[in-house]
């Protein structure tokens, strides 16, 4: 069994005051207490430390020679306390933030320079990936996800939420025309996702039900890809308002068939493994993420 942070400060103590009594009272514990935690430690060391006798007690030449080495680990501690102390005040520290390229591109990057501005001890790595990754496997403190959640593993906190639309550019709709029923949308040029296929199933209303499943011309891996295609006047697109707010308040994007959207939003959550609260540097994060979606969507 191993030595206890208890016992090495039940030891000191007793050595600073004088006495066990004196060391009792110093901690509000019982003089018992303190000597069967003295008792134990000089049992695990297999070694005297201290002679007791009526009147006083007295370091052996073990005793003195442990007493170093029990300061030195007792204010290693505490330095350490100190330092995680500082943290939570002012966050440090390497944090590693996996997105999509869609979060990555219009929720990340815009909100890094205030973020570094305000907490310039936190060094970040950014990683993009379409796919969810393992959040352990790939030594990543926290993942911004769009959609709902299927594992059940992780912690949550939820950043809000992004409304989808159906998009194009005024000159695909100048050369095509403007769908005016969601049955038109067959005889469009249609953009989609590779994956997952429930993606390409848009929040419209129509006679069959309130989401309409189209047949993609063109197939992308990530939103940010279709975003492209939508305003290089590719096709029309079921785009997020996070990834299109400045496209459509510019009117590069204008949206379709409004009148038939079901008002579906996708849920933004920051997922993570931990069991207790959160580091400071992944607190602070979050919030400065979400008190920046919640100003740009009220812009």
């Amino acid at each position: 069994m191993k030595t206890t942070l208890d016992e090495l400060q039940a030891f000191v103590r007793v050595v600073d005051s004088g006495s066990i009594s004196a060391a009792a009272e110093q901690v509000d514990q019982s003089a018992s207490g303190i000597s069967r935690a003295l008792s134990r430690l000089e049992g695990k060391l297999g070694t005297t430390l201290l002679r007791r006798t009526t009147r006083r007690l007295e370091l052996t030449e073990e005793g003195v020679a442990f007493l170093a080495d029990a300061r030195q680990i007792l204010h290693a501690v505490e330095a350490a306390e100190e330092q995680i102390a500082l943290r939570r005040q002012r966050p440090a520290g390497r944090l590693r933030v996996n997105a999509s390229t869609p979060v990555m591109l219009h929720i990340i990057v815009p909100l890094l320079e205030s973020f570094r501005a305000r907490y310039p001890e936190i060094d970040l790595e950014l990683d993009s990936d379409e796919l969810y990754i393992d959040l352990l496997e790939q030594r990543t403190d926290v993942a911004i996800r769009v959609g709902t959640l299927r594992d059940s593993t992780l912690h949550a906190r939820s950043l809000g939420h992004s409304r989808l639309r159906i998009l194009a550019s005024p000159e695909y709709l100048e050369a095509h025309g403007i769908p005016q029923q969601v049955e038109e949308l067959a005889t469009h040029k249609l953009l989609g996702f590779t994956q997952p296929e429930s993606l390409n199933h848009w929040p419209l209303r129509h006679a069959l039900g309130d989401r309409f499943a189209i047949e993609p011309a063109i197939k992308a891996s990530n939103g940010e890809t279709l975003r492209q295609l939508a305003l290089d006047g590719q096709g029309i697109a079921c785009l997020s308002d996070f990834m299109t707010l400045a496209d459509r308040r510019q009117g590069r994007l204008v949206e379709v068939l409004a009148e038939y959207d079901n008002g579906h939003q996708q849920p933004i959550h920051a997922v993570y493994y931990r069991n207790t609260a959160l580091a400071a540097r992944i607190t602070c994060f979050l919030d400065h993420v979400q008190d920046w979606m919640s100003a740009e969507a009220n812009r």
